[in-house]
Protein backbone atom coordinates (compact mmCIF):
# COMPACT_ATOMS: atom_id res chain seq x y z
CA UNK A 1 0.00 0.00 0.00
CA UNK A 2 0.93 3.33 -0.86
CA UNK A 3 2.22 5.46 2.11
CA UNK A 4 1.44 8.80 2.36
CA UNK A 5 2.75 11.74 5.16
CA UNK A 6 0.47 14.46 5.41
CA UNK A 7 2.23 17.72 7.36
CA UNK A 8 0.19 20.73 8.54
CA UNK A 9 -0.30 22.22 12.30
CA UNK A 10 -3.86 22.80 10.87
CA UNK A 11 -5.87 18.94 12.62
CA UNK A 12 -8.88 19.84 10.44
CA UNK A 13 -6.69 20.54 7.15
CA UNK A 14 -4.63 17.01 8.09
CA UNK A 15 -8.02 15.31 8.64
CA UNK A 16 -9.98 16.54 5.93
CA UNK A 17 -6.68 15.30 3.60
CA UNK A 18 -6.48 11.97 5.53
CA UNK A 19 -10.23 11.03 5.12
CA UNK A 20 -10.45 11.77 1.33
CA UNK A 21 -7.17 10.46 0.96
CA UNK A 22 -8.03 7.21 2.39
CA UNK A 23 -10.92 6.66 0.87
CA UNK A 24 -8.47 6.16 -2.49
CA UNK A 25 -7.12 3.26 -0.66
CA UNK A 26 -4.17 5.36 0.55
CA UNK A 27 -2.37 5.11 4.11
CA UNK A 28 -2.32 7.81 5.72
CA UNK A 29 0.46 9.49 8.45
CA UNK A 30 -0.73 12.57 10.09
CA UNK A 31 2.20 15.19 11.73
CA UNK A 32 1.54 18.08 13.35
CA UNK A 33 4.27 19.94 12.87
CA UNK A 34 7.74 19.75 10.91
CA UNK A 35 9.70 18.48 13.70
CA UNK A 36 7.32 16.03 14.02
CA UNK A 37 7.36 14.97 10.56
CA UNK A 38 10.89 14.10 10.90
CA UNK A 39 10.65 12.09 13.62
CA UNK A 40 8.11 9.78 11.48
CA UNK A 41 10.29 10.04 8.19
CA UNK A 42 13.55 8.43 10.67
CA UNK A 43 11.18 5.34 11.06
CA UNK A 44 8.63 5.02 8.68
CA UNK A 45 8.60 4.70 4.83
CA UNK A 46 6.79 6.79 2.42
CA UNK A 47 5.80 7.06 -0.89
CA UNK A 48 4.87 11.06 -0.92
CA UNK A 49 5.08 14.04 1.64
CA UNK A 50 2.13 16.65 1.82
CA UNK A 51 3.66 19.80 3.39
CA UNK A 52 2.03 22.92 4.45
CA UNK A 53 4.73 25.86 4.52
CA UNK A 54 4.04 27.41 7.77
CA UNK A 55 4.10 25.49 10.44
CA UNK A 56 5.74 26.01 14.22
CA UNK A 57 9.09 25.05 15.37
CA UNK A 58 10.33 23.58 11.87
CA UNK A 59 8.50 25.07 8.98
CA UNK A 60 7.67 23.31 5.23
CA UNK A 61 10.68 25.16 3.60
CA UNK A 62 13.42 23.49 6.38
CA UNK A 63 11.43 20.04 6.26
CA UNK A 64 11.55 20.03 2.62
CA UNK A 65 15.31 20.46 2.34
CA UNK A 66 15.57 17.97 4.62
CA UNK A 67 13.71 15.48 2.28
CA UNK A 68 15.83 16.48 -0.29
CA UNK A 69 19.05 16.03 1.69
CA UNK A 70 18.04 12.42 3.14
CA UNK A 71 15.06 10.72 1.55
CA UNK A 72 14.04 9.87 -2.23
CA UNK A 73 10.31 11.00 -2.45
CA UNK A 74 8.06 13.55 -3.90
CA UNK A 75 6.72 16.48 -2.48
CA UNK A 76 3.88 18.33 -2.50
CA UNK A 77 3.29 21.65 -0.71
CA UNK A 78 -0.03 22.64 0.43
CA UNK A 79 -0.40 26.09 1.72
CA UNK A 80 -2.19 29.63 2.30
CA UNK A 81 0.30 31.77 0.05
CA UNK A 82 -0.16 32.10 -3.10
CA UNK A 83 2.50 34.26 -4.00
CA UNK A 84 3.87 33.56 -6.97
CA UNK A 85 8.08 33.92 -5.50
CA UNK A 86 6.30 31.61 -3.04
CA UNK A 87 6.07 29.13 -5.81
CA UNK A 88 8.88 29.73 -7.52
CA UNK A 89 10.97 29.21 -4.38
CA UNK A 90 9.05 25.69 -3.63
CA UNK A 91 10.15 24.69 -6.77
CA UNK A 92 13.57 25.80 -6.81
CA UNK A 93 13.85 23.87 -3.74
CA UNK A 94 12.38 20.44 -4.87
CA UNK A 95 9.01 20.84 -4.94
CA UNK A 96 7.34 18.51 -7.20
CA UNK A 97 3.65 20.59 -7.15
CA UNK A 98 2.23 23.11 -5.18
CA UNK A 99 -2.02 24.09 -4.45
CA UNK A 100 -3.23 26.83 -2.47
CA UNK A 101 -5.78 26.81 0.68
CA UNK A 102 -8.18 26.44 0.17
CA UNK A 103 -8.04 24.25 -2.47
CA UNK A 104 -11.06 21.74 -4.30
CA UNK A 105 -10.29 17.89 -2.42
CA UNK A 106 -10.76 16.95 -5.80
CA UNK A 107 -7.74 18.83 -7.47
CA UNK A 108 -5.79 17.60 -4.66
CA UNK A 109 -6.49 13.87 -5.14
CA UNK A 110 -5.47 14.36 -9.06
CA UNK A 111 -2.79 15.68 -7.97
CA UNK A 112 -1.66 13.31 -5.78
CA UNK A 113 -2.74 10.70 -8.37
CA UNK A 114 -0.59 12.46 -10.92
CA UNK A 115 2.75 13.03 -8.99
CA UNK A 116 2.98 9.10 -7.72
CA UNK A 117 2.64 8.46 -11.50
CA UNK A 118 5.33 10.49 -12.38
CA UNK A 119 7.64 9.56 -9.85
CA UNK A 120 7.07 5.91 -10.84
CA UNK A 121 7.90 6.63 -13.84
CA UNK A 122 11.30 8.80 -13.22
CA UNK A 123 11.90 6.19 -10.10
CA UNK A 124 11.91 2.98 -11.40
CA UNK A 125 14.51 0.69 -12.74
CA UNK A 126 18.06 0.97 -14.50
CA UNK A 127 18.68 2.71 -18.18
CA UNK A 128 21.67 2.01 -20.37
CA UNK A 129 22.98 4.13 -23.10
CA UNK A 130 26.26 4.93 -24.79
CA UNK A 131 28.22 3.87 -21.09
CA UNK A 132 26.17 5.41 -19.39
CA UNK A 133 24.06 3.84 -16.52
CA UNK A 134 21.02 5.45 -14.78
CA UNK A 135 19.98 3.99 -11.47
CA UNK A 136 16.88 5.48 -10.50
CA UNK A 137 16.59 3.46 -7.26
CA UNK A 138 19.62 5.56 -6.10
CA UNK A 139 19.54 8.34 -8.59
CA UNK A 140 22.85 7.33 -9.36
CA UNK A 141 24.93 7.68 -12.42
CA UNK A 142 27.85 5.79 -13.53
CA UNK A 143 29.59 6.63 -17.01
CA UNK A 144 32.46 3.68 -18.55
CA UNK A 145 31.91 2.54 -14.64
CA UNK A 146 33.11 6.05 -12.85
CA UNK A 147 30.30 7.73 -10.78
CA UNK A 148 28.95 11.52 -12.77
CA UNK A 149 27.91 13.34 -10.39
CA UNK A 150 24.09 15.03 -11.58
CA UNK A 151 21.33 17.63 -9.92
CA UNK A 152 18.02 15.78 -9.44
CA UNK A 153 16.11 17.35 -11.77
CA UNK A 154 19.36 16.41 -14.52
CA UNK A 155 18.75 13.12 -13.52
CA UNK A 156 15.71 13.33 -13.84
CA UNK A 157 15.85 14.51 -17.82
CA UNK A 158 18.20 12.22 -18.98
CA UNK A 159 16.52 9.24 -17.31
CA UNK A 160 13.36 10.62 -19.62
CA UNK A 161 15.04 11.22 -22.02
CA UNK A 162 17.15 8.05 -22.39
CA UNK A 163 14.70 5.66 -21.55
CA UNK A 164 12.75 6.71 -24.76
CA UNK A 165 15.64 7.09 -27.28
CA UNK A 166 14.74 8.41 -30.17
CA UNK A 167 11.77 10.23 -29.39
CA UNK A 168 10.76 13.76 -29.61
CA UNK A 169 9.43 15.43 -26.11
CA UNK A 170 8.18 18.64 -26.55
CA UNK A 171 9.81 21.59 -23.74
CA UNK A 172 5.98 21.36 -22.39
CA UNK A 173 6.01 17.62 -21.80
CA UNK A 174 9.35 17.56 -19.95
CA UNK A 175 8.50 20.40 -17.77
CA UNK A 176 5.08 18.49 -17.11
CA UNK A 177 6.71 15.19 -16.35
CA UNK A 178 9.73 16.65 -14.34
CA UNK A 179 8.71 20.25 -13.49
CA UNK A 180 5.18 19.65 -12.25
CA UNK A 181 2.11 21.25 -14.53
CA UNK A 182 2.33 24.28 -11.97
CA UNK A 183 5.72 25.14 -12.78
CA UNK A 184 5.72 28.72 -12.67
CA UNK A 185 9.48 29.49 -13.91
CA UNK A 186 10.05 29.54 -18.28
CA UNK A 187 10.25 26.63 -20.09
CA UNK A 188 13.70 27.58 -20.90
CA UNK A 189 14.76 25.75 -17.97
CA UNK A 190 15.14 23.06 -20.39
CA UNK A 191 17.83 24.56 -22.12
CA UNK A 192 19.80 25.34 -19.23
CA UNK A 193 19.55 21.67 -18.15
CA UNK A 194 20.42 20.40 -21.46
CA UNK A 195 23.28 22.44 -21.83
CA UNK A 196 24.51 21.03 -18.76
CA UNK A 197 24.38 17.77 -19.20
CA UNK A 198 25.93 18.03 -22.80
CA UNK A 199 28.89 19.87 -20.79
CA UNK A 200 29.07 16.90 -18.54
CA UNK A 201 29.43 14.28 -20.89
CA UNK A 202 31.78 16.16 -23.29
CA UNK A 203 33.91 13.55 -24.94
CA UNK A 204 35.02 12.22 -28.71
CA UNK A 205 32.70 10.72 -29.27
CA UNK A 206 30.35 11.80 -26.66
CA UNK A 207 28.14 8.97 -24.87
CA UNK A 208 25.00 10.59 -26.45
CA UNK A 209 24.06 13.39 -28.42
CA UNK A 210 20.57 15.74 -26.84
CA UNK A 211 19.33 16.98 -30.51
CA UNK A 212 17.40 20.05 -30.45
CA UNK A 213 14.30 19.70 -32.63
CA UNK A 214 13.28 23.01 -33.87
CA UNK A 215 9.87 23.96 -32.68
CA UNK A 216 9.28 20.61 -30.49
CA UNK A 217 11.75 20.01 -28.14
CA UNK A 218 14.31 17.65 -27.98
CA UNK A 219 15.41 14.26 -28.74
CA UNK A 220 18.36 11.53 -27.19
CA UNK A 221 20.11 9.86 -29.32
CA UNK A 222 22.43 7.18 -28.52
CA UNK A 223 26.17 6.98 -29.48
CA UNK A 224 26.12 4.43 -31.90
CA UNK A 225 23.22 6.32 -33.94
CA UNK A 226 24.73 9.57 -33.93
Amino acid sequence: MISILVADDDIHIRELIALYLSMEGYRICQAKDGRHASKLLETQSFQLAIIDIMMPGKDGWALCREIRERYDLPILMVTAKGESEDRVKGFQMGTDDYVVKPFDVRELILRVKAILRRYKVNATGIVQIGGVTLDARTLGATWRGEPISLAMKEFQLLFKLAGSPGQVFSREQLIGDIWGLDFDGSDRTIDTHVKKLRKKFENDPPPFEIVSIRGLGYRLTGAADV
